[in-house]
């Protein structure tokens, strides 16, 4: 499959081939949002935590004897009956929203969004990205020869390029990502998809099945 390659300039300077396993791949819609819901619950941070009684403070000593004062029997004034005491089924850290799916079903998914982008016209590919240095104004003036025209991008970088990574991070809705860090979550959160056309060999070499 030939697609259209642009250099920083956004003019077309020819095409490339795009591996077919990857970039053609039937779409279900079922699987991506399975796969969606498990990466938001893996990502969810537990933060609403209650004591329980073996965690709150005090309470080493038996309030009263066991007998004969009529009351109830007690070995703890931090049990949950008592004011100050341990709070019974409360929400705590230990909780795991964490779910499970296969590699090969993982790996189809993230094909599927990718095909996606290209069957859209949202992939985006460059012959090089380069910077001479970290200018926010050098990536902006990139951005908006694109045809993405500085909307909503992910940029995957193939390699760690602390020019482009420091001159984007105050760009309104751009991120960058290493190639080999992509994942479906990412992709679907960005319109655009923008890679210098090194970066498809490294997609086959970390997601394509070996």
């Amino acid at each position: 499959m030939k697609y259209i390659v642009y250099n920083q300039q956004g003019k077309q300077v020819g095409t490339t081939l795009l591996p077919k396993e990857i970039f053609e791949v039937k779409i279900n819609p079922d699987l991506i949002h399975q796969l969606i819901i498990l990466q938001m619950a893996s990502r969810r941070r537990v933060i609403a935590h209650t004591k329980g009684r073996g965690e709150v403070r005090g309470g080493g000593r038996k309030p009263w004897r066991q007998k004969g004062t009529g009351r109830a029997r007690a070995g703890s004034i931090r049990s949950p009956i008592f004011k100050g005491g341990g709070v019974t089924f409360g929400p705590t850290k230990e909780r795991v929203f964490k779910k499970k799916i296969s590699k090969s079903m993982k790996r189809k998914a993230f094909f599927m969004i990718l095909s996606a982008k290209v069957k859209n016209n949202l992939l985006i590919l460059l012959d090089k990205l380069k910077l001479p240095e970290a200018k926010t104004k050098l990536m902006a003036e990139i951005l908006k020869k694109l045809p993405s025209k500085e909307k909503s991008s992910l940029i995957a970088l193939p390699e760690l390029d602390k020019n482009i990574i420091l001159a984007t991070r105050n760009l309104p809705k751009i991120e960058t990502i290493q190639t080999r860090d992509l994942n479906c979550l990412d992709l679907l959160s960005f319109k655009y998809l923008i890679m210098p056309k090194e970066s498809i060999k490294i997609i086959k070499e970390t997601f394509a099945k070996r």
